[in-house]
């Protein structure tokens, strides 16, 4: 059975996994065998992404790029694989928020937000499985969000991105599934990031929302999510194709936590 999740000898390629949710699946990926290829941004989280990663002993190369760059994307997947090997498991975690009512967000924001979070998705994949389809199979995991079957206030161009990222994820994955690649999504719910510290502490009004709407009765650990991208990236999902897999405590499966009795 656990040859069925062994990721040795394949090579993933995660963006914006210099930090947060992203480095959580990498490390994830990493443990179970997988070499990494991460992208990032800014120099200086790449740099200290880096030097965790190979602390911890993975085998890892990293490349500053903006995922909305075609032609940059294009460059350094094409050298990945003439240079480095193949990237046999993608997963399109870059994205931004920004939290601002709709009626007062600048057109230019709104644009940003669905260049990052859904356009940068499908630039990325449509690189990849160029190389992924004369080699007869591949994945792909695009990273959603609750907000890709919710809303919520000042969050609407992120949602609006996500919504449209799990409809981008069933259409890859109908043209691409003939060539033996599958494509899903993995939709976090709310986690313990550096990101949420500020609003986790006790009587902040959204960490006990939080803890009272999720019927795990808690925040997701980073970790929570390794298990999912290496089912995802394994040959334990080769049938599962289109789907979006919900990580988030259970929220999405009720209208609020059950009383305690």
């Amino acid at each position: 059975m656990s040859k069925l999740f062994d990721l040795t000898g394949k090579r993933a390629f995660v963006t914006g996994a210099t930090h947060g949710l992203g480095m959580a699946m990498a490390v994830g990926l990493a443990e179970a065998g997988a070499e990494l290829i991460i992208n990032g941004t800014t120099p200086e989280k790449m740099e200290l992404a880096l030097k965790e990663y190979r602390a911890r002993g993975f085998k890892v190369q990293g490349f500053l790029f903006d995922v909305t760059d075609d032609s940059k994307a294009k460059e350094y997947v094409d050298k990945i694989e003439k240079e480095i090997g193949p990237i046999d498991i993608l997963v399109n975690n870059a994205g931004i928020i920004k939290r601002i009512p709709l009626k007062d967000m600048p057109v230019e924001d709104y644009r940003r937000v669905i260049d990052v979070d859904l356009v940068g998705p499908f630039i990325m994949a449509k690189h990849v499985v160029q190389h992924m389809i004369p080699r007869g199979e591949g994945k792909i995991i695009n990273i959603c969000s609750m907000m890709t079957e919710l809303g919520r206030d000042t969050v609407g161009a992120y949602a609006a991105a996500k919504g449209g990222l799990k409809m981008l994820t069933k259409n890859m994955a109908t043209e691409w599934a003939r060539y033996n690649i599958q494509t899903n999504g993995i939709g976090p719910g709310y986690f313990a990031t550096s990101q949420t510290e500020p609003i986790r502490i006790d009587g902040h009004p959204f960490n006990d929302f939080i803890i009272q709407r999720t019927p795990a009765g808690r925040w997701g650990d980073p970790s929570d999510l390794a298990g999912t991208a290496v089912f995802l990236a394994s040959n334990a999902s080769n049938f599962v194709n289109g789907q979006v897999v919900y990580v988030d405590g259970g929220i999405l499966a009720t209208i609020g936590k059950p009383s305690n009795e």
